[in-house]
């Protein structure tokens, strides 16, 4: 009974298929229809552009080498006219893949290379099946609202927090997390003196900063053990998901930043977009620091809290490196001086 309604709820949603070789496109039919999926398969990558443009689909599956022309050219035009269209890219080789400064682009949710074995293209459709969910349910949420000005700051408000809890009913260290991370940057961009809106976008933008974990396949985001290189890499997509599913409704344009880059480094090595110094949106700077923080000073399953002298030290040896060096010091300056604030914060948002 429960595979039937999984399969009858993956059936809302109609994936396209774009390969050159007829015998991917059977096997991937076979493989997905087999899972419940609305599959339609093409050979030929411009016929298939034309289709997107005159039909609906929630998810395209695309080869990246193809005839007569690549996955990024198909891409390109799709995005032309289809700026919410879901695409996984597959390559034959991780060396055949375009770019990332390509994939970012335009907008690629993600890849993987081709192989006999399903399992992995089945997380990852999986994964974007459930953001497409939460972005439809945004778009209606958006749509009923549109005309009723007056009560969207309530609205606003409670949209967050029902998509919040849809994230912690799969990951309970993210309620406190989220909870604690919002009132640590507030706290900061105080004594940053910052603008009651900006105060505003910190405290929003923490509760909602990992959003995009409800895309990260649960076996994966559970996991109690250390995490494979692969699981890892999935874990570091949801940023860009969480960026994606709020792309939709215009109300939470102004805390996508906070969202999509607050697991970036100053340094230039952190993720999704390797983005360095000041190319790093300012309230993002200041998340980062919020969410580390809770990080290092949280029991998890691999470790217990860090002390208070070592993490201090660590945010002193990474300023400039992982974290802006303003932001840093004036962090520094509230655990030195302000602790009791922490505490604070800490007690009224246990895990």
């Amino acid at each position: 009974m429960r595979k039937s309604i999984t399969q009858n709820a993956n059936s809302m949603y109609k994936i396209i298929a774009i390969d050159d070789d007829q015998g991917v496109i059977d096997t991937l039919s076979v493989f997905l229809k087999r899972s419940g999926y609305d599959l339609t398969g093409i050979t030929n990558p411009v016929e298939a552009i034309q289709k997107i443009r005159t039909e609906h689909f929630d998810l395209l599956i695309l080869d990246f080498i193809m005839t007569p022309i690549h996955g990024d050219a198909v891409v390109e035009e799709i995005r032309k006219f289809n700026k919410d269209l879901y695409i996984l890219l597959l390559t034959g080789h991780k060396d055949l893949a375009p770019p990332l400064e390509t994939i970012r682009r335009l907008d690629i949710q993600g890849y993987c290379e081709k192989s006999d074995k399903q399992d992995q293209l089945l997380l990852l459709i999986e994964s974007g099946i459930k953001s497409i969910s939460q972005m439809n349910m945004i778009k209606k949420i958006n749509t009923e609202l549109k005309d009723t000005y007056d009560k969207l700051e309530q609205a606003y408000m409670e949209s967050i927090e029902t998509l919040r809890y849809t994230v912690e009913a799969k990951d309970v260290y993210t309620k406190g997390h989220s909870d604690r991370v919002s009132a640590f940057s507030v706290l900061i961009g105080q004594k940053l003196g910052l603008s009651d809106e900006d105060i505003k976008l910190l405290r929003i933008g923490g509760l909602f900063h990992d959003i995009g974990k409800i895309g990260v396949p649960d076996n994966i985001l559970l996991k109690d053990s250390k995490l494979t290189d692969d699981e890892y890499s999935q874990i570091k997509n949801h940023p860009s998901i969480g960026a994606h599913i709020l792309s939709n409704a215009t109300i939470f344009a102004d805390i996508i930043p906070i969202v999509k880059f607050h697991h970036e480094k100053f340094d230039g090595t952190g993720y999704p977009s390797r983005l360095k110094g000041e190319e790093i949106p300012y309230l993002a700077r200041i998340a980062t620091v919020a969410d580390t923080f809770d990080a290092m000073t949280s029991v998890r399953p691999y470790r217990n809290a860090l002390p208070l002298e070592i993490v201090k030290e660590e945010f002193r040896k990474l300023a400039g490196i992982q974290f802006d060096p303003e932001i840093s010091k004036v962090f520094l300056n509230i655990l030195e001086n302000d602790y009791d604030k922490i505490l604070e914060i800490q007690e009224n948002f246990l895990s």
